[in-house]
């Protein structure tokens, strides 16, 4: 490409990278506003709105280390755009789901929930190129402002996606929120085409991990299935404990497999890293912790509070302004001095933030929100740049789109156990609320009708008012949880994160090499 300076190639590659990054990660939150309108169109009840949320997380976790290994076996240009085609392709699938009954002989949940996980798998492909991307195209001095924007990409995309799903479905119809994916998808394929040269791990031997790819998507996908479902099915049930059952079998066989695989999908060496073990646990616990956050205050603003889409997605404004402003000074900071104590110090902030939430009520105003949005948008990039700069500075560039894989893996593992346990843990409480006013109310109908006096049955709307108590009761228990595991992760970041980046960047190289 004549027009591009060599010199300057490195950034435009960067924002080729962060162009198609920022449409993936976008699909993470989009959705989240736009669940009550198709819950009514589709009549869906949460299990099935969880899904539609968790199908592509799911199959993201899954499959993205599968992508890191085929991005350095294959190219790390060519699998961004196999994975931006496949992302593209199941966008339109999911656009197109409530008229699949003219398509196909299925009902148009599945199809959609079927279309999210396929979506996922073209994410998996593709993120782990971003950073491999990345990682090789910036030396190590500019890396962490590299990783900076990159998480910024992310971080904003995952901020914005309440406010454009909300646009899209109010203006339009929640199909748009996936048809929008499709000339951004293109766009994509043309510049990355362009823009970024090819490369690829050339040091030894490859080859693709198919067990370890089994054993380690069937357990995510039983511990899924299982917290999703336990509520409904009956936490006892021979399905439910067989499953979780299942999920920690299948758990300890994939960990055997990597330990003794010629050519493992999981490099377990990486794992005797203190530095890199600290960052992708602290990314798997502020997914953990906050993708909850989006999926169930959406809920809450519109079901509870009675915000519209437009208006429950603007509502996310200030943290996704913040987001956007704060991540490329983590970044820079990170490179200045080092990610232990910024990473922390925003999981510190996400913990208050979360804390905030949880003491949200029946009638809070938008002021009551506002404080926990801005703590919320300081402390998540504060924390997300430099976990990302961490964890890739401990990674051998000929190994960055592995490292790249296991870091996004936890973040979606993260992300997908967020939503299913905070959603059990809501349902469960929710439930004992509801049943509590209703042994309440049948034993003041007993004793009015011992006395003589007959009870008219509660209204819609004194229904309506005990679902509402129930939904939030359960929000405050959830929310509560996700503080505690806020304030866990800033442990985790201050007793494993250790050193700086640049003093241990060849120490690492080294330690890979002997490993």
């Amino acid at each position: 490409m004549r027009f591009v300076n060599e010199s300057n190639r490195k950034w435009w590659t960067l924002g080729a990278v962060a162009f198609g990054l920022f449409m993936i990660m976008l699909d993470n939150t989009i959705v989240t506003v736009a669940l009550p309108t198709m819950k009514r169109d589709l009549r869906l009840g949460i299990s099935e709105l969880e899904w539609i949320v968790t199908a592509y997380t799911l199959t993201f976790a899954a499959f993205i280390l599968i992508g890191g290994k085929l991005a350095d076996l294959l190219g790390r240009r060519l699998m961004f755009n196999v994975g931006l085609a496949i992302f593209t392709l199941s966008s339109l699938a999911c656009g197109l789901a409530d008229h699949a009954g003219s398509l196909v002989d299925v009902r148009a949940v599945k199809v959609l929930i079927g279309a999210r996980a396929v979506q996922g798998v073209g994410a998996a492909i593709m993120i782990p190129s971003t950073l491999s991307i990345v990682t090789t195209a910036f030396p190590p001095r500019q890396r962490g402002t590299a990783i900076g924007v990159w998480a910024g990409t992310a971080g904003m995309a995952l901020a914005i996606g309440p406010l454009l799903g909300g646009i899209l479905t109010q203006q339009l119809s929640w199909h748009w929120i996936f048809f929008v994916n499709i000339p951004v998808g293109v766009l994509a394929m043309v510049v990355s085409r362009i823009v970024i040269p090819e490369s690829r791990d050339t040091s030894h031997e490859q080859s693709l991990d198919l067990p370890g790819l089994l054993t380690s998507g069937a357990s995510l996908f039983a511990l899924t299935y299982a917290l999703i479902e336990g509520n409904g099915k009956g936490w006892t049930s021979p399905l439910i404990v067989g499953l979780f059952v299942l999920a920690g079998v299948t758990m300890i066989a994939f960990v055997l497999l990597e330990l003794y695989q010629r050519l493992p999908m999981l490099e377990l060496p990486l794992f005797r890293i203190g530095n890199f073990v600290g960052s992708i646990l602290v990314a798997l616990l502020v997914s953990l912790a906050m993708f909850g956050v989006f999926f169930f205050m959406s809920l809450y603003v519109q079901n509870i509070l009675g915000y519209s889409p437009t208006r429950a997605g603007a509502s996310f404004l200030p943290m996704t302004v913040l987001v956007i402003f704060v991540a490329p000074f983590a970044g820079r900071f990170s490179d200045r001095l080092g990610s232990r104590w910024l990473m922390a110090s925003g999981m510190a902030l996400v913990g208050i933030s979360l804390y905030l939430f949880s003491r949200v009520g029946l009638h809070t105003t938008y002021s009551g929100l506002l404080p926990a949005m801005i703590i919320g948008g300081i402390g998540m990039p504060m924390a997300m740049s430099p976990t990302t700069a961490a964890a890739m500075a401990t990674v051998p560039a000929d190994k960055a789109g592995v490292g790249s894989a296991v870091l996004n893996s936890f973040r979606q593992i993260g992300g997908s156990l967020g939503i299913a346990l905070l959603g059990a843990i809501m349902a469960s409480r929710s439930s004992n609320v509801a049943n509590a006013a209703q042994a309440s109310y049948e034993m003041t109908v007993r004793k009015a009708a011992a006395q003589g006096i007959h009870l008219p049955q509660p209204t819609a709307e004194q229904k309506l008012a005990i679902a509402h108590k129930a939904f939030v009761e359960g929000l405050h228990s959830a929310l509560q949880v996700s503080a505690v595991i806020a304030f866990g992760a800033v442990l985790v970041a201050a007793v494993l994160v250790r050193k700086r980046h640049h003093e241990h960047a060849e120490d690492t190289q080294l330690a890979a090499e002997s490993a």
